[in-house]
């Protein structure tokens, strides 16, 4: 569950279904469980924390309804398949080290530089189903805000701002920047521009864009949303793709000049969120690590 910092695996992350490096949870003992998700706690949140918890729940309830509707998966559908890894020597001051938080519908990659300075980029989080669909908790949703907020936006342009914001009448499959290590910010479409949103819609924008924000820990919330708010909302553009009815397959993406949010909710009848916040320089903590080898060799 130990890997060199300066190795290649740290930048390996994914959402989908699949093994990881690591040490998985069902392989720990009680005291390494106990560990691993007082580490992960420090990555989110109260309300971050909340839904990761939630979204692991959702492996059980998923499991139980592909074997009602018959259609069972290969994969093994447990709250236990996630993965922790450590990367450098954890707590040093000297050098930067970082933890990996992994399984499905969960990434979490914490980098830490100088012994304070962190960034927890990028961080994704889905839900199957987001909408619960049997049991005593049929109805219950994961990742609402993601969805109503953007969509009360978008139905609250008018004819020429839709014609803008609506990139495309069909919704792509996945979130564009899937897992790829460096996002290119020219990889999702533009849409409508900040200059052509009412004051209220902006606010609305910034609402959203402040949900996704607050996944993350007080701390490095706070301190990024002063630099957010520093370099000003601006140059934030909005666009969606696919009907703007609710249970219909529905993209859409905010991008600025320092990140990209991303949301997708097009597979298993448009119950399926996939959502992320990815920042061009502070992903990995590449911005903290290139000024720390910076100052390092003065």
């Amino acid at each position: 569950a130990s890997f060199e910092f300066a190795g290649h695996e740290r930048y390996e992350w994914a959402y989908t279904p699949i093994d990881r490096n690591g040490l998985l949870v069902s392989d720990m003992s009680n005291e390494q469980r106990d560990a691993a998700f007082v580490l992960m706690e420090t990555g989110y949140s109260e309300r971050g924390l909340a839904t990761a918890h939630r979204i692991i729940e959702l492996e059980t309830i998923l499991g139980e309804w592909e074997g009602i509707s018959k259609n069972v998966s290969q994969w093994e559908r447990s709250p236990e398949r996630y993965w922790f890894s450590v990367f450098g020597v954890p707590g040093s001051v000297e050098e930067p080290w970082g933890f990996r938080v992994g399984g499905h519908h969960i990434a979490l990659s914490a980098n830490i530089v100088n012994g304070e300075e962190v960034s927890i980029l990028p961080l994704f989080f889905g839900a199957n189903p987001a909408v619960i669909q049997h049991g005593e908790r049929k109805g219950e949703r994961t990742l609402p805000e993601e969805e109503d907020w953007a969509r009360s936006l978008l139905m609250s342009l008018d004819g020429d701002q839709a014609k803008l914001a609506v990139v495309d009448p069909v919704a792509p499959a996945d979130i564009l920047s899937t897992n790829i290590r460096s996002v290119d910010p020219n990889i999702v479409p533009s849409g409508i521009g900040f200059d052509f949103l009412s004051d209220s819609q902006r606010t609305q924008l910034v609402q959203i864009v402040r949900h996704y924000v607050t996944r993350s820990a007080d701390d490095l919330a706070s301190n990024y949303w002063k630099e957010l708010e520093a370099s000003g909302f601006d140059n934030t553009t909005f666009a969606w793709a696919g009907p703007s009815e609710a249970g219909q397959g529905h993209y859409y993406a905010i991008r600025h000049p320092r990140f990209l949010i991303e949301y997708d909710n097009t597979q298993n009848g448009a119950n399926h969120i996939h959502s992320v916040l990815r920042d061009f320089t502070h992903d990995f903590g590449e911005d903290l690590l290139a000024a720390h080898y910076k100052s390092s060799h003065q």
